[in-house]
């Protein structure tokens, strides 16, 4: 697939960013002639199959066998291969957990790891498959950098970008179709935010899908309630874009995160360490709380914990009212 046919992703269509993710890999086939892709028996599901059936001689079938395929990836890249390895984001970052760190981190192999199915949606697989602790895992691993698309254009550029950034990197997708919020040609900035909605009276600071719920959020909040809410995705969680937390800090006095994964660890614990230590404000987690998560409809799920967009709507506003806000 050459990027001239690349499928058009036109802002509010829904696509599934494990489709972009594949459909990417395609493209970078013929960019990158040392990449190689490894799959652990998912191609249908994190839809790396696409490059199998583009590229036969450079995927690699490994099977259920994850640390074997991230130490048969950290092999290929002392050879001046591109490794790309995918697999179910619950089983990259704990059945492989001391691979991904001994092998791939530790001595920085130039290996690229897809933790497919991040967060809750993994169709209706319940808590063995819904990953809500990978983020908190791989912010840990030094030298291991974070990324978590926000819409199908951010994941396709992502995965682009990944593959200039030397060494390890961890790229989150997810399975559900999401919205796409960005212009086709939005860049992807390794390492900073992006403020996508501005307002003065709250702010909101998300990752991965939860934005396009947040964005949705603000302009509810906007139109009902005449709240001005700013939305700052973070697409990097490591490095942390420590600036833009600090400016929202100190234009607002309290942030609420809003992500896909549990409250320990991820998104908004990073945020509540950056500004401890830069600019003290109030912070409010908002995601999973010390819970594994139930199988059944993704938005059902979402209301259940307490992260639709109404919900989020509620807690801005309750922030927006002064409730532990900083004079």
């Amino acid at each position: 697939m050459s990027t001239a046919n690349r499928r058009r992703l036109s802002i509010g269509e829904a696509f599934a960013p494990r489709l972009i993710f594949g459909e990417t890999l395609v493209e970078l086939g013929e960019a990158y002639p040392r990449l190689v892709v490894l799959d652990a028996d998912v191609g249908a599901s994190t839809q790396t199959a696409l490059f199998r059936d583009a590229y036969p001689n450079r995927f690699y079938q490994i099977g259920i066998a994850e640390a074997n395929m991230v130490g048969i990836a950290a092999g290929l890249s002392t050879q001046g291969w591109i490794p790309f390895v995918s697999t179910f984001a619950i089983f990259l970052t704990k059945r492989a957990g001391d691979q991904v760190r001994n092998t791939i981190a530790y001595p920085r192999a130039n290996v690229k790891l897809n933790g497919a199915y991040g967060g809750l949606p993994t169709g209706r697989a319940g808590a063995s498959h819904s990953s809500i602790e990978d983020i908190a895992v791989m912010r840990a691993v030094p030298h291991m950098p974070v990324i978590v698309p926000a819409d199908p254009v951010e994941t396709r550029a992502a995965v682009e970008a990944v593959m200039r950034i030397p060494g390890p990197v961890y790229l989150r997708t997810v399975r559900c179709p999401v919205p796409v919020i960005f212009g086709e040609h939005e860049p992807f900035e390794f390492g900073k935010a992006k403020l996508i909605h501005d307002g003065d009276d709250a702010v909101i600071i998300s990752t991965g899908m939860m934005t396009p719920k947040a964005l949705q959020a603000a302009g509810k909040l906007g139109k009902q309630y005449g709240i001005r809410t700013a939305v700052i995705h973070m697409g990097t969680v490591k490095p942390l874009d420590i600036e833009a937390v600090i400016a929202a800090s100190e234009r607002y006095g309290h942030i609420l995160t809003v992500e896909n994964h549990s409250v320990i660890g991820g998104l908004g614990d990073a945020v509540a360490a950056a500004v401890s230590e830069h600019a003290p404000c109030r912070v409010t987690k908002l995601g999973f709380q010390d819970v594994f998560l139930e199988s059944g409809d993704d938005e059902a799920l979402f209301s259940r914990y307490g992260m639709n967009v109404d919900q989020i709507v509620e807690r801005v506003r309750e922030i927006a009212q002064g409730k532990g806000r900083r004079e």
